[in-house]
């Protein structure tokens, strides 16, 4: 029997076209075997060769239930089928969890969980937070971003690549709360790179102008976040972890340690 799956359309997770296109050739399926596993097996009568084409094209990206009966047609996990995920949801969909499932693993009543879904920002006390990371399989940035806290941790490393990183060390690092030196490594290399940048672009030796270095300054500040992760954890070392926290924890969006109860 058809295992019925909600129409209700939400705006989908980023999807990685290129890995359904290969998950696909590498079953032997055309887009035409695929649809018809859609609509067979998961009810989704609108489904057709040209919505599996296009979406292999990247034209148009599938909403959540789209996404999780595809990746039951390709024989893999969701999470093979989405980008980088961002959002609360976006995680939750990638490691193929219900959200009451979610909701009741770290302790929280769904009704409140699925607020935070909606709104795309977790909010819960140490021990759920820990509880999510691992239920989620969660980056430190993972983490980051999912309790809201990623655009504030941009606008401190820019200003701290500009101006004195040493000013910013204490805000970057009660929302990174890693070992105090590797912080302050970090930020003294990123802001030598982005200092020396900028001298290079504008050196008379080069021809450079003022133009050329805000069009170089922009760029290495739209990236900064990236930057920073690169630089915290170069390449063949393993990203921080929020297991790598040391004692006293994550506190999340600055709530203290059992400061919210689990409903909230």
């Amino acid at each position: 029997m058809p295992r019925p799956v909600s129409h209700t359309r939400q705006p989908g997770p980023p999807f990685d076209a290129a890995a359904a296109r290969r998950l696909r050739t590498a079953l032997g399926m055309t887009p035409d075997h695929v649809a018809h596993g859609l609509r067979a097996s998961y009810a989704l009568a609108h489904a057709t060769a040209g919505l599996v084409a296009a979406w292999e094209r990247g034209a148009l990206t599938p909403a959540y239930a789209e996404l999780t009966a595809l990746a039951g047609v390709l024989w893999c996990s969701p999470g093979e089928l989405i980008g980088r995920p961002r959002t609360l949801r976006e995680h939750r969909v990638a490691q193929g969890y219900a959200p009451e499932d979610v909701a009741r693993a770290v302790g929280h009543d769904f009704p409140a969980y699925a607020r935070m879904e909606e709104s795309g920002q977790w909010h819960g006390t140490e021990r759920q937070t820990a509880a999510l990371a691992g239920l989620l399989r969660l980056s430190l940035r993972d983490l980051i971003t999912v309790t809201g806290q990623e655009d504030r941790l941009a606008e401190l490393l820019r200003a701290a690549v500009r101006t004195r990183w040493q000013a910013y060390a204490g805000p970057v690092h009660a929302i990174v709360p890693l070992d105090r030196r590797l912080l302050e490594d970090t930020l003294r290399a990123m802001h030598r790179e982005y200092q020396g940048r900028m001298a290079a672009t504008l050196s008379w030796s080069d021809g450079g102008t003022a133009a050329d270095a805000g069009d170089a300054g922009r760029t290495y500040l739209d990236r900064v976040t990236d930057t920073f992760w690169t630089t915290l954890a170069p390449a063949g070392h393993p990203a921080p972890q929020p297991r790598d926290l040391p004692s006293g924890g994550w506190k999340s969006g600055g709530q203290k340690p059992g400061s919210q109860k689990s409903g909230g």
